[in-house]
């Protein structure tokens, strides 16, 4: 009866300690180039959050936001990937952002994509970024010939 009772009783009243740390979460940018030896590229934040929410939406957020459920995917590969990399998890990163780069490709001359993971801290005053993983350059797929 004790164990079965000590197995729910965290159900019924969660601890908040479940974090031993709380540590800065990564951020995934992204940028396309234009083959595999260049160098430039503007770096632009993958889903950037949204500057305002109205409170319908927030009231929304409640019951439906698939976009934000696969934000924290995103978030817990690139986590996976800063302590030990997978395949797996860059793949699934590229993919989503192959996914969204679809509809704002505008330029034919791009034909790669490449994402970093970073993460930002405050030493005193300034933020700092340190950049933990680059990806290797991945072909963006053509759209069916016809």
């Amino acid at each position: 009866m004790w164990k079965t009772l000590s197995l729910i009783l965290p159900v019924l009243m969660p601890s908040w300690r479940f974090f031993k740390t709380i540590e800065p979460s990564p951020r995934v940018q992204w940028r396309f180039l234009t083959d595999k030896n260049a160098t430039t590229g503007d770096w632009q934040d993958f889903r950037p959050r949204p500057q305002a929410v109205t409170a319908v939406q927030m009231i929304g957020r409640l019951f439906w936001n698939p976009v934000w459920n696969d934000n924290l995917f995103v978030v817990s590969c690139a986590e996976r990937i800063e302590q030990q990399r997978t395949d797996r998890s860059i793949t699934e990163i590229t993919q989503r952002i192959l996914a969204d780069s679809d509809a704002t490709q505008m330029n034919p001359q791009v034909r790669l994509v490449q994402f970093r993971l970073l993460f930002v801290h405050r030493d005193g005053a300034d933020l700092v970024e340190d950049i933990v993983f680059v990806s290797d350059p991945v072909a963006q797929p053509r759209g069916p010939s016809c």
